[in-house]
């Protein structure tokens, strides 16, 4: 069960802490899911086994004979970083009933948003309906970037990609990002929730309370690719701040299925003068700047519109539970 005691730690305690998620990687400058993932691995309470997907960090991190890790990491195919947290978590069962492991091992799981959203899905929802004690991490840089910058299930409309090429065809693609946080609350998944490394302090706190879960718990991380969203290295940090002030990536949390707006999000609800429109948010990024041709005004509308109706109805989840 989700605990309910609030992980309290301070930025020199954070500083201080050994990385497990070591520098000298190959990831691009600005990498946000290489910036997620340290930060992520400062939020480890113990002995931690990570599982990770075929994807961008993966292949950054541990090409041979080299590797980024300070913790047991276990490589795996694009569609089962849940089904090897699955068998990790059964061997760690039987050696605790064998007599042979005595201490608690977290298991973390970690895919792009192409193992999650789209090839992964299926190894995720079984994994989760068993019941295996794991955090699944979701690092979204809403594209298959290391295979040439295609679109996911996690990539959003009107975002220019190698197979939705912006031009007189199409503006850029054509549907709207899945909802993969609210299919895993149909989950009745005890934890699921939004993070970005922005707001860090907010993530770390959110990876703890997923490790401390008996059971599968979810985060969606939200993480900039300055390659694939044709954007400025130094910008990437300020993407993540956008997205959450515009409402493009709300932060929150859904406990036993009760919604919780976190603090950022919170304060916009209070003040939604504060709330900026989503063009602030995708200015600068090279795969939008067709939608900013008058004549894709209309896909600028329906982006906006979108973001207005699922902030609603996140607001409203938030208000039941309130």
């Amino acid at each position: 069960m989700a605990t309910t005691q609030e992980w309290k730690f301070t930025a020199k305690e954070i500083a201080e802490k050994p990385d497990l998620f070591l520098p000298g990687h190959r990831a691009c400058a600005g990498c946000g899911p290489a910036n997620a993932l340290r930060m992520i691995m400062k939020a480890t309470r113990g002995p931690t086994i990570v599982t990770e997907a075929t994807g961008c960090m993966e292949v950054v991190s541990s090409i041979y004979p080299y590797t980024s890790w300070a913790v047991p990491w276990l490589h795996t195919a694009f569609e089962t970083s849940a089904a090897n947290a699955s068998g990790i978590d059964a061997a760690l069962r039987i050696l605790k009933q064998k007599g042979k492991l005595q201490e608690h091992v977290d298991v973390i799981a970690i895919a792009g948003d192409g193992g999650t959203f789209d090839i992964g899905l299926q190894a995720l929802s079984g994994a989760v309906e068993r019941g295996h004690d794991f955090l699944f991490v979701l690092y979204d840089n809403e594209g298959y970037m290391n295979t040439g910058i295609q679109r996911s299930g996690g990539t959003p409309m009107g975002a220019a990609t190698t197979t939705t090429p912006a031009g007189s065809v199409m503006p850029g693609k054509l549907q709207h990002k899945k909802p993969i946080a609210d299919i895993m609350v149909a989950h009745n998944m005890e934890y699921v929730a939004s993070a970005t490394p922005y707001y860090w302090k907010d993530m770390l706190q959110k990876v703890r309370k997923g490790l401390e879960v008996e059971g599968p718990a979810f985060l969606h991380v939200f993480a900039p690719c300055p390659r694939g969203w044709r954007s400025e290295s130094a910008k990437s940090i300020e993407y993540e701040k956008l997205a959450v002030e515009s409402c493009v990536f709300p932060l929150y949390e859904v406990v036993n299925g009760q919604y919780t707006l976190s603090t950022p999000s919170k304060l916009i609800s209070l003040a939604p003068q504060k709330k900026r429109p989503v063009t602030d948010y995708l200015k600068g990024q090279g795969r939008y700047r067709h939608l900013f041709n008058p004549k894709n005004k209309y896909v600028l509308d329906e982006i906006q519109r979108w973001t207005d109706e699922r902030w609603t109805i996140l607001l409203k989840k938030a208000e039941q539970n309130a």
